[in-house]
């Protein structure tokens, strides 16, 4: 069989795109092939597989699983990068609402590309010495860090993904570095890929709304801009006070890579 498929990245966040409108072309239990769909040596390459599929009551649905093959909890870049495909494939023009794991999902599409995400609300986060955990679509621990460049991103982030404090799902993590202009330098480890990745929408979310809960800042409207290895990206918000955040956005470039055929 030859499935056709697409390629797209989101501040470095890739994913192989598959439009199942018209035809089902993964069954959502073939864990192999979706992981060597995802494998960057015999495979196409990518973090994660997303299907496209109708929905009678959305714009479309997004399936998203992990490049290990395995159904995931929400992508945030992978959010904006269906978007993308979106709009690509003739099915939105500049806005939508399609639905996925966590829920639905509002979207806008800026003029320069860029591709604006509304997440889930957040009204928990546990904040500790050491770390800073909540779930923003996907769980992820946040750690503050002196030097990001010294952080050995792939050990140290393997080592809390599988802490047993995490268990069983475990986490996402995600080392931060605040920068003089209050940019927020970031990397993440992702679970399911099991590696760092260049970007993490969930996981910089989590970054901005745990930055700002240790700022103490009062409530309202505020944008955080974040440095991902990737590509530069932005998270807007309103705080509620306490542990509340509410009308958020994930907003950054996603664009079409490249197209095929996988045999």
């Amino acid at each position: 069989m030859q499935i056709p498929f697409y390629k797209y990245q989101g501040a470095g966040n890739d994913f192989v795109m598959l439009d199942c409108r018209d035809k089902m072309w993964i069954d959502r239990k073939d864990q192999s092939t979706i992981a060597r769909l995802c494998d960057r040596r015999f495979g196409i390459g990518a973090d994660g597989l997303i299907l496209l599929r109708n929905h009678p009551d959305f714009d479309f649905e997004m399936i998203y699983f992990n490049a290990d093959g395995a159904e995931g909890s929400m992508c945030g870049n992978g959010g904006r990068c269906i978007v993308a495909f979106a709009k690509d494939l003739g099915i939105i023009k500049d806005r939508c609402l399609f639905i996925a794991v966590d829920g639905p999902h509002e979207a806008g599409i800026r003029p320069n590309g860029w591709i604006d995400l509304q997440m889930q609300d957040v009204d928990q986060i546990e904040d500790l010495p050491e770390y800073s955990f909540l779930d923003t679509g996907s769980p992820h621990v946040v750690q503050f860090v002196e030097d990001l460049d010294r952080v050995q991103v792939h050990e140290k982030g393997k080592r809390i993904r599988e802490d047993a404090r995490f268990a069983p799902g475990g986490t996402n993590v995600n080392f931060v570095q605040p920068t003089q202009n209050e940019t927020l330098r970031v990397a993440t480890f992702e679970r399911g890929v099991e590696a760092e990745t260049l970007a993490c929408g969930t996981g910089v979310t989590a970054v901005a709304l745990v930055n700002h809960l240790r700022k103490h800042s009062p409530k309202g409207k505020y944008t955080q801009a974040i440095a991902a290895k990737g590509a530069d990206l932005e998270v807007r918000f309103n705080y509620e006070g306490a542990t509340k955040f509410s009308d958020i956005w994930l907003c950054g470039p996603a664009e079409k890579v490249f197209k095929g055929v996988f045999n």
